[in-house]
């Protein structure tokens, strides 16, 4: 749409169609100059060449040597293992489907990327889902590939869809995420990110870029220009952060489970006190642990927690400030309010009309 607004003589007849399908009954006597299709299948092609139609090919789900423009898989995978690299973890896996070309590039990018740094990587791959195997049969495959990976581990799912996944397997098995598994996915559907618990984190493709891409090849190609079958690919933007890897890797058990107990209940006015009445761990050794890992105390984590809630419950929500305070933790509207603007700088009004301004 954006580059039909640079255009003064594009008109486009969108379809919506099943990958994979059969050529509409339509091409054999279309009148259009060009085509942007994403799954396009041979004879798709083929009848666009004998009438002489341009087609630049979205479609990753295969190699193909046509004009294409895509995400780049392996900026992606390569994204996602410096995301979980930079929080310490030490142990890898990646999880995706099988005989899908974009899984597999990203799968392979990731663990290159692992390997060069001298880590080790662990994968699992089973076929799409509704394709092959029933979804409770896929899960009990990932739960038993799961509990084989040594812990505290980085998990790169091939997208959220499989991010998902992997933490509805992980909150049947009760591990703690992000403390345990941490989960990174790729697509940033906000959607269905905010959909898993805890909210997913993601690799965000420049999706817009693409389809920008190939309008503007497409438009080149139908005004006679020089046309030579390659791939283009476009590289992501970066990663949405979000819970499922809000952590720095502890191998500290009783550490890692303090921390996990905060991050469960700091929004319910937690204390240090009954942090430590629930969890094996001294004080000291608390405190110590925790400024080595985060740089902060275990009443600033308390508070760090909360302030994420606040900055979540500002942007996703219409909630009054008052109502906000109350769901993360704190007694009194008016403490919030002073601990969001000494420790960022603004008000909480401010602050959801920075977040909404820079939305729009």
């Amino acid at each position: 749409m954006r580059f039909m607004r640079t255009q003064e003589d594009w008109s486009v007849f969108l379809e919506q169609r099943d990958l994979m399908t059969s050529p509409p009954s339509w091409l054999n006597d279309w009148q259009g100059d060009g085509i942007i299709s994403r799954g396009s299948t041979d004879e798709m092609i083929e009848a666009a060449v004998q009438r002489n139609i341009p087609v630049v090919e979205l479609n990753d789900r295969s190699e193909v040597d046509k004009a294409h423009v895509r995400s780049d898989d392996a900026k992606i995978g390569e994204m996602a293992a410096r995301h979980l690299m930079e929080r310490g973890f030490q142990h890898f896996a990646f999880c995706g489907f099988d005989f899908e070309a974009w899984s597999q590039r990203r799968e392979e990018a990731f663990v290159k990327t692992i390997q060069q740094e001298g880590g080790h990587c662990d994968s699992f791959n089973s076929p799409w889902m509704n394709l092959a195997r029933p979804w409770e049969e896929d899960q009990q495959a990932i739960s038993q590939w799961l509990q084989t990976l040594p812990k505290p581990c980085g998990i790169f799912t091939c997208n959220d869809l499989r991010g998902q996944h992997v933490l509805a397997v992980c909150s049947t098995l009760e591990l703690t995420v992000p403390e345990e598994v941490a989960v990174i996915g790729v697509d940033n559907d906000e959607l269905l990110c905010q959909f898993c618990q805890p909210p997913l984190s993601s690799v965000i493709p420049n999706a817009e870029a693409v389809g920008f891409l190939a309008a503007e090849r497409l438009s080149r190609w139908m005004k006679g220009e020089s046309h030579h079958e390659s791939q283009q690919v476009v590289a992501p933007t970066g990663v949405a952060t979000r819970l499922s890897t809000d952590v720095v890797a502890i191998d500290h058990p009783e550490v890692a489970s303090a921390l996990a107990y905060i991050r469960q209940h700091a929004c319910e006015g937690l204390t240090v006190d009954e942090v430590l009445q629930n969890v094996a761990v001294s004080r000291s050794t608390l405190e110590r642990q925790l400024r080595r890992y985060l740089g902060r105390t275990p009443q600033q984590e308390i508070r760090n927690v909360q302030l994420k809630r606040v900055r979540e419950l500002l942007v996703t929500t219409e909630m009054a400030a008052e109502q906000i305070a109350y769901r993360a933790g704190f007694d009194h509207p008016e403490y919030m309010h002073y601990v969001f603007k000494r420790d960022l700088g603004m008000t909480p009004g401010q602050y959801r009309q920075s977040v909404r301004g820079q939305e729009n």
